[in-house]
């Protein structure tokens, strides 16, 4: 999926065209990770060391990266609109705590990484995806941890396994920003 949504950043928005195909795919998919990532997160833990890491925790940071494809595409109105059904779909797939958690954390969240990303365009889109999605991932992680878990001991893990996901979306943007015919 960060693949996919990676490509669909580097498509320009179409404006006065009506929402592109790829604003409906970047949508479609950011709604797939945020469902990904409350079913994991309930469902599996992995340890790497000492460190324990939910696995739903790399798929939010995936939806962060997606979520700025969806920004891309379908502009500021188009984003409100994908997380607040983001919203819905977390109190649909988790348990209550877990959707109550989520539902917060992902509201607050992805607003701060909207107003980050927004910020930070202007100086490039790797900018602004590595800069909105740190900003994301860190009050995601606050936020969601303790609600859902009822401790701050998975902090270090979810952080660590969001990291890693935007990394990985910011390699694949990069290299699919060289290309001659994509604008960053």
């Amino acid at each position: 999926m960060i693949a996919a949504s990676s490509v669909a950043a580097a498509v320009p928005e179409e404006r006065g065209r009506g929402v592109s195909t790829a604003g409906w795919g970047a949508a479609v998919c950011y709604l797939a990770t945020v469902a990904g990532a409350n079913w994991a997160s309930a469902q599996h833990l992995f340890a790497v060391g000492a460190l324990v890491v939910p696995a739903g925790a790399s798929i939010a940071g995936a939806a962060l990266a997606v979520r700025d494809v969806v920004h891309e595409t379908l502009g500021v109105r188009g984003v409100l609109a994908a997380v607040i059904a983001g919203t819905a779909v977390s109190a649909i797939v988790a348990s209550p705590r877990m959707a109550a958690a989520s539902a917060v954390a992902f509201a607050v969240s992805e607003l701060v990484d909207c107003w980050l990303y927004r910020r930070w365009r202007p100086r490039g889109r790797l900018n602004a995806v590595a800069g909105s999605n740190l900003g994301g991932l860190v009050v995601d992680s606050v936020v969601f941890v303790p609600g859902a878990f009822g401790s701050l001991a998975l902090l270090p893990g979810q952080l660590a396994g969001k990291a890693l996901a935007t990394v990985a979306a910011l390699a694949v943007l990069a290299a699919w920003s060289r290309r001659p015919e994509v604008r960053s």
